[in-house]
């Protein structure tokens, strides 16, 4: 256990029972929205690899992949050192 969450445990240990309730209900509140927030991301994710499926175009190889990431570093350190 790390020093914040030995701190955090002090501080909720500290309150009325009332007060920890409302904290564990908000704890509940973020990880459902947290949950919510990667359900989202994973449909859109999949959503695109439909898309992706529909144009119906080959694989690129390992090249064409590491090219791309290359032209997309130089891209950035050109606009990086104009700057």
């Amino acid at each position: 256990m790390n020093a914040n969450t030995r701190i955090l445990l002090d501080k909720l240990q500290r309150l009325p029972p009332e007060r920890q309730a409302e904290v564990e209900d908000f704890v509940d509140f973020l990880e459902k929205r947290d949950a919510q927030t990667r359900s989202e991301a994973a449909q859109r994710l999949g959503e695109a690899f439909k898309r992706l499926d529909a144009l119906d175009e080959p694989a690129m190889s390992s090249e064409e992949i590491q090219a791309e990431i290359d032209a997309v570093r130089a891209e950035r350190r050109a606009r990086a050192d104009r700057r």
